[in-house]
């Protein structure tokens, strides 16, 4: 099987997660495409004691670690002082941080992720807990959620209470979604795809995003909807039925990178 071959269907995920790292769409699918042009070049292999899965991740870190300060430090060059987030998002990539995604948004066992880092299980597992503390100490806000499935919404709503924050209010199609934007104005989006009416979670939000600037998450059954490549993609994705770790890693990832929340913390 060729090399391709084995890592085609690993890809769109891969690149998920790199965004979700980063926090931007371009920078991460440079540091994929950097890992990729190495193993094509026969700079980098896959381990084949791992599945290529964790094959491709480990591999990835590995560029990150070797390259990834170098690339970094040609982005901040191109920053003014005016792109304080985005600086501040560049310097923020801690293990922590990754072996946290590595779990909970990507889905690998502890086990995996250490093979991926390179570092044992315990060291894993504290990465993930102070991980967890940093985002827990972010301020709580308002949520909107955009289901039209009244169990799944009410599960999404106590997921999100139990981190804190509070629902503004839950919408079944795209007109309630506008709506609800017009009354009280979110902190954070939870959408699906496919609504009530017929209408379309991704026009809601697009809607929404004409009128401000919030972090968004999509929850839904049809992720190759959104992962084209033909147009810009969500950072934050969960595939349905979801885990509710999952959904808690994403929440706290897109409230911790988006660049509005980021400046306020700085």
């Amino acid at each position: 099987m060729s090399l391709l071959a084995r890592l085609a269907p690993h890809l769109p995920y891969i690149r998920r997660y790199a965004r979700a790292l980063t926090g931007d769409q371009s920078t991460g699918d440079h540091y994929v495409r950097v890992a990729l042009e190495a193993l094509a070049a026969g700079e980098r292999s896959l381990d084949d004691d791992l599945s290529p899965r964790v094959a491709l991740y480990r591999v990835f870190h590995a560029i990150w670690l070797s390259s990834g300060a170098q690339l970094e430090a040609r982005r901040d060059e191109g920053l003014t002082a005016g792109d304080d987030a985005a600086q501040r998002l560049m310097r923020i990539a801690p293990r922590s941080r990754q072996a946290f995604l590595l779990t909970a948004l990507e889905g690998f066992t502890p086990t995996e992720a250490a093979q991926i880092l390179d570092c044992d299980f315990g060291e894993v597992e504290r990465l993930i807990s102070d991980a967890q503390a940093e985002i827990d100490a972010e301020l709580a806000t308002e949520v909107l959620i955009i289901e039209d499935e009244p169990v799944i919404a009410a599960d999404i709503e106590a997921l999100v209470k139990e981190l804190g924050h509070q629902v503004t209010d839950i919408a079944a199609t795209r007109g309630e979604a506008v709506e609800a934007v017009a009354r009280r104005k979110p902190g954070l989006v939870l959408a699906d795809i496919q609504l009530a009416d017929g209408s379309s979670g991704i026009d809601a939000v697009k809607d929404i995003l004409g009128r401000m600037d919030v972090p968004v998450i999509f929850i839904t059954a049809f992720p190759e909807r959104l992962l084209t490549g033909e147009r810009p993609e969500p950072t934050f994705l969960i595939t349905k039925p979801f885990q509710p770790e999952t959904v808690k890693a994403a929440i706290g990832q897109a409230l911790f990178f988006h660049p509005r929340r980021a400046a306020k913390a700085a």
